[in-house]
């Protein structure tokens, strides 16, 4: 699959306070679309239980002042794309990717990595990224503490 550029969408501070957010879908719930064409008649949409789930994450991300992307979970990434959703540097995810952290596949001279084991990565660093913040708070406790 060829890669596509990644595009991150978000919502204006005006446009996030004009809009009240989904209210939680409970099973049974039906989320509809509906489409205002200009100067034509507006058509709805009725969105399935599953993509609603998206939806309604999609929305809750964005009205909290997130940017967001959707990506299909086999979609390839370059590394600069890749570096994106990781929030670090170009140069750390090729190093990610000669270390074996990150698997990709050329494509011509170009690396490839699958969305799939970019989110795996970046699991992986938020639980590693997590447990340095909480050895920072210990040890800021100790100095106040103990004055160390």
């Amino acid at each position: 699959m060829a890669s596509q550029v990644v595009h991150f969408a978000g919502l204006s501070d005006r446009d996030r306070n004009g809009v009240s957010p989904l209210p939680k879908l409970a099973a049974g719930d039906r989320l509809e679309l509906h489409v205002r064409h200009e100067g034509r008649e507006g058509q709805t949409l009725t969105i399935p239980p599953t993509a609603a789930a998206a939806v309604e994450t999609l929305l809750a991300h964005l009205l909290r002042g997130e940017r967001v992307a959707v990506l299909a979970e086999d979609q390839e990434l370059s590394p600069t794309e890749a570096s994106a959703v990781l929030g670090i540097s170009r140069p750390l995810v090729v190093l990610r990717m000669d270390r074996g952290d990150l698997p990709f596949r050329y494509v011509g001279k170009h690396r490839r990595a699958l969305l799939k084991d970019v989110l795996a990565l970046k699991s992986r660093l938020d639980v590693r990224q997590a447990a340095i913040d909480l050895l920072a708070e210990d040890t800021e406790d100790l100095v106040q503490t103990h004055g160390l």
